[in-house]
Formats: structure tokens, C-alpha cells, sequence
């Protein structure tokens, strides 16, 4: 993992990654000032989940022309200029849809670049380091989650929406600077020929691992809506009873749980690779209990405990699954693969959140729990079930 390029390319996704957490605080604050609206603040993450959900279903198409450095370039590129464009016009203070199409515009732009760079990384680092590079890449991408929301709040507290912008538009000049950067000859495409929207998806079913591991995202993809800030917040107020000081608590243990799993795993890749299999079965069983156990505890010391846990083999999980894909899928199909991917957590865990939260509502906010430890049950036996096709 001493290489240049892989230096370059963690180094300019963590910028864009902090400028994208900055800028939607940003319009979160420009947006409330300007209309005192929640349901125009709702419209805000809904147009970001359906522009990257296009975005992964487009991605193919942008493949079969460029390589996958030229897209995670001209991607941030693209977002540069964009946001320049809406940092100028907040000067005149544009329409709601004018920054809301801008927004839209920003995140399909940015729902290429991941699965860019999750089907780089095998081309950059050796076999044997891909483990503790996904761990590596996945640790800072959880700490900038973490810091980013509290940071950015701060600074448009003491500064503007305006400020945070044309910060961000900074830090995406250096995330594009670094991209450019990257010398890899492996990102480039072997066949030059057009790839079809489906072709990803059609790796997926055609291998036995990746269905098998889609499956399960998609399963999880659901069950995962439980962790969101909207469904904690009301499990802070009817279960636990505790002030919005708790739904902060628990917010911060899940964050710092994804860190400390991704921190375990870079400790001991060597024996994350050997029992690879064991501890994804393990770990996928073990968040189903968690998350049962959460859902029905009324001690508030304890859910922070469970919330910590649930982050920890969550993010033992998400390493590992990730890492069997990019050891089983054929490099030149792994872009179209992790786009494919994308869209479908996308589009799964948008209409995820709508199922429960009309759970949450019409029935009781412990039910939903329920529902996600049972998603993440199925999702565990399938795997188990499935666990001989698991050969890397």
C-alpha cells in the first residue's frame, strides 16, 4: 500500500467525501433559513437518493468510454465546476428548484466515483494487501462521516452557508488535483466497445458469489434503514424516554462502532483473510441478534452499548463483503458490478426508509426493529445456506 496512486486516490476521495457531507450541511442551513420549510429540507436527501441511483444504473454507459481514473477525474471535475456555479448564485439568492437541480446534478456526478474506486483498488494495491487497503480506505471514509456533520455544523454556525460552499468548491479542487495525480494503467479499460446498461447486473446473476452477496445487500439494504437518524430519534423518545442529548449519544456510538471494526480489521488482516468466511457468517448472525436485543432494551447506557456493537460487526461485515467481491468478480467486470451495486442500495434502502418509517407510525417503532432483525436473520441463513459457493 506504498504506492503513489493509492496515496493520490485516498488522499482526493476523502477530500471529495468532506466536501460532500460540508456542502449538503450547507443547504440544509441555506435551505431552512430560506424557507423555514421540513418538507423542503425532506426533498434535499429524496433528489440526492434518485440521482445516485441513476447515476449507478448510467455508470456502464460512461465506462465503455472512459477509463476509471478519466471517470473519477471528469466526475470531480464536473462537481467543481458545478458547485462553483451554485456558490455564485446563492449570492442572488436562486429558487428552491434551482438548488435543489443543482444538488441533483452534484450527486450524479459523485455516483460514479465509488464504485470508481472500489474496482481501482484491486488494480493498485497487491492481493495480499486488499484486505487492510478496504479497511484503511474504509476507516477514514466512517471518521469523515463522523466529524464532518459536527464540523460542518459548527462552522456554518460561526460562518454562513454561503462560506461552506466555496469551502467545499476548495477541498474539490484538491480532490480533483489528487485524481489527476493517479498513474494507473490497470484503470484503463481493455475493450473499448459499448456496455450495456444490464451488464452488471448480469455478472451478478451469472455468479454464484456475487448473487449470493447481493442477495444479502439487498436484504440489509432494508434492514440497515433502522440506523438512520429520523427512526433513532423517535426510538430515543418513545422507548428509551431519554432528551434528544441520547439520540446524539447513540448517533456517535454507531459512528465510533464502524471506526474501531474497520481499525480491528486493518489490525488483523492476516487473520481477517484466513477465517474470511467464518467471521462474515459470524458476524452477519451476530447483527441480527444485536439488533432484536436493541429494539426491545429500554436501558439507555445498554442501547449505547449495542449501538457500538452493531457499528463494530457491521463494519466487519461491509469489509468483508466487499473484499469477496473484489477477489471473485473478474477485474474488468468489477466497475459495472460495484455501479449495479449502487443503484440498487440506492433505490432499496430510499424505499426502505418510507416502508419504515410508515411502520413507525402505524404500528409501533420497537415493530420496525423487529422487521430489520428478521431481514438481517433471512439474510444470514441465505448466506449460510449458500456458504459452499463461497470459494475465493
Amino acid at each position: 500500500m506504498r504506492l503513489r496512486s493509492f496515496r493520490f486516490l485516498w488522499i482526493g476521495q476523502s477530500c471529495a467525501n468532506t466536501g460532500d457531507v460540508l456542502y449538503i450541511v450547507a443547504l440544509i442551513a441555506i435551505l431552512y433559513q430560506t424557507t423555514g420549510s421540513a418538507l423542503y429540507l425532506s426533498l434535499l436527501p429524496f433528489t440526492i437518493t434518485i440521482a445516485r441511483f441513476i447515476s449507478g444504473m448510467s455508470a456502464p454507459v460512461m465506462l465503455s468510454y472512459c477509463s476509471l481514473k478519466g471517470i473519477l477525474v471528469w466526475s470531480q471535475g464536473c462537481k467543481t465546476i458545478v458547485l462553483g456555479i451554485l456558490g455564485s448564485l446563492l449570492a442572488y439568492t436562486p429558487g428552491i428548484e434551482v438548488v435543489l437541480g443543482l444538488a441533483f446534478i452534484i450527486s450524479f456526478l459523485d455516483g460514479w466515483a465509488a464504485p470508481a474506486r472500489n474496482a481501482m483498488l484491486p488494480m493498485i494495491v497487491q492481493d495480499s494487501e486488499l484486505t487492510q487497503a478496504n479497511s484503511f480506505v474504509s476507516v477514514v471514509d466512517q471518521s469523515i462521516q463522523f466529524g464532518g456533520w459536527a464540523a460542518g455544523g459548527i462552522i456554518v454556525a460561526f460562518t454562513s452557508g454561503s462560506f461552506v460552499i466555496w469551502l467545499t468548491f476548495v477541498l474539490y479542487c484538491i480532490s480533483t488535483f489528487m485524481m489527476v495525480m493517479i498513474e494507473n494503467e490497470g484503470s484503463q479499460r481493455k475493450n473499448k466497445s459499448r456496455i450495456p446498461i444490464s451488464s452488471g447486473w448480469q455478472t451478478i446473476w451469472k455468479h454464484p458469489i456475487l448473487r449470493t452477496v447481493h442477495v444479502m445487500i439487498f436484504l440489509e439494504s432494508i434492514a440497515n434503514v433502522v440506523w438512520i437518524a429520523a427512526i433513532l430519534y423517535i426510538f430515543v423518545n418513545n422507548v428509551l424516554q431519554k432528551s434528544e442529548v441520547w439520540w446524539g449519544y447513540l448517533n456517535a456510538s454507531f459512528f465510533i462502532g464502524l471506526i474501531a471494526g474497520g481499525l480491528i480489521v486493518s489490525r488483523y488482516a492476516q487473520l481477517f483473510e484466513k477465517h474470511m468466511k467464518a467471521i462474515l457468517l459470524t458476524a452477519s448472525f451476530v447483527v441480527s441478534a444485536v439488533t432484536l436485543l436493541f429494539g426491545y432494551n429500554q436501558i439507555a447506557i445498554l442501547a449505547v452499548v449495542l449501538t457500538v456493537v452493531s457499528g463494530i460487526v457491521e463494519q466487519v461485515k461491509s469489509i468483508a463483503i466487499v473484499t469477496f467481491i473484489q477477489k471473485s468478480c473478474p477485474k474488468d467486470a468489477l466497475p459495472e458490478v460495484f455501479s449495479a451495486q449502487s443503484a440498487l442500495i440506492s433505490i432499496t434502502f430510499g424505499f426502505g426508509s418510507l416502508l419504515f418509517g410508515f411502520f413507525a407510525e402505524a404500528v409501533s417503532i420497537q415493530f420496525v426493529f423487529l422487521v430489520s432483525a428478521i431481514l438481517l436473520l433471512g439474510s444470514a441463513l441465505y448466506m449460510w445456506k449458500q456458504f459452499h459457493h463461497f470459494h475465493l
